[in-house]
């Protein structure tokens, strides 16, 4: 027997009867030979972590713009935090936890540069409407490899797809990224915001405090053991942790993502992000070669809203000091 039959046979003697295994594997788009070693969904995580796209989340806002600090999160640590925290939980619930760290890993890959505040700008300029959760899908689907995509399973790009949204995925393991990533978000923010002085942990809503616990490690843990107590064929919360969880996250927006104080620099965002979109769309020609592709067989629109959301921030921002700002003359003889 090969490797991979092992893992294979191992899966479907070990795991839960609610889990997605790899023998069930729904495949490809394009059919391709097995690996030896690898199942389907260990190949997809591979290949999530090798693509480009994944190295550009270490330039990318989570919450903090050009944070200072080598210490508050981008878009690449909250990823490898969810990773983390989904599997702790599929390992404890007997699922599949190569095809949850597949998707926890590509979950992100879409998001724009500067956060949500980029997310929200695009949306509001691109008449087909922008989701990060839908860029995920399109570029593992679309834009990797010179455009020939990943070729990632079924499962995996459900997973990606419906980590957010009001859509809910086809299997557990999806269900166990989409609650992860609210868990990894909010409780590493709320320690990047007290880093950063916007926030005073003492000031945390109480009632979500004494479910929870009063630091991050305990209300990470109380969140996972909820879970893991509480989910068979769902996964869920008990109704106690549900509603603290959810008063700390309605206490996050009001208090952390939509404060003035990170949010001051967002008029300039939506400046950087507006001025590049219309740029590109009206000079594809300016833009790589594979995003002239890409407009040559979706459209301008759908190319520049390509190219800018996988910009990193400095990228997004030199793009648009070099179109904007003048250069200094320098005499021909030097």
């Amino acid at each position: 027997m090969t490797v991979r039959e092992i893992t294979t046979e191992n899966e479907t003697r070990a795991l839960s009867k609610y889990a997605r295994k790899s023998a069930d594997c729904e495949g490809r788009d394009v059919a391709e030979p097995e690996c030896p070693v690898r199942t389907d969904f260990q190949r997809d995580r591979d290949r999530i972590i090798h693509c480009s796209a994944f190295r550009r989340l270490k330039h990318k806002t989570q919450v903090f713009l050009f944070p200072k600090s080598e210490h508050y999160r981008t878009r690449l640590t909250h990823t490898l935090e969810v990773a983390q925290i989904a599997r702790t939980v599929s390992r404890a619930l007997k699922l599949n936890e190569d095809l949850t760290e597949a998707i926890a890993l590509g979950h992100d890959l879409g998001h724009t540069p500067f956060g949500h505040e980029g997310e929200r700008v695009l949306d509001s300029l691109y008449s087909g409407g922008f989701r990060h959760y839908e860029q995920s899908v399109r570029v593992v689907e679309v834009i990797e490899r010179d455009g020939r995509g990943l070729n990632l399973t079924r499962e995996v790009r459900d997973g990606i797809l419906n980590h957010s949204g009001k859509m809910k995925a086809r299997t557990l393991e999806g269900d166990v990224v989409r609650l992860s990533d609210k868990i990894a978000y909010i409780n590493h923010d709320i320690e990047d915001a007290a880093r950063g002085g916007v926030l005073n942990p003492k000031d945390l809503p109480e009632g979500a405090v004494a479910v929870l616990g009063d630091s991050k490690s305990k209300r990470i843990t109380s969140l996972i053991v909820s879970i893991i107590n509480n989910s068979g064929d769902v996964i869920r919360y008990d109704e106690r942790t549900r509603k603290a969880h959810d008063e700390l996250r309605d206490f996050m927006f009001e208090k952390v993502y939509f404060n003035d104080a990170i949010n001051a620099e967002k008029e300039k965002v939506a400046l950087v992000i507006e001025f590049l979109y219309g740029y590109y769309k009206k000079k594809p020609e300016n833009m790589p070669k594979l995003y002239r592709e890409l407009a040559r067989v979706y459209g301008t629109e759908r190319a520049a809203c390509d190219y800018i959301s996988g910009m990193t921030d400095d990228y997004a921002v030199d793009r648009f000091t070099e179109l904007c700002v003048p250069k200094a003359w320098r005499s021909v003889d030097g």
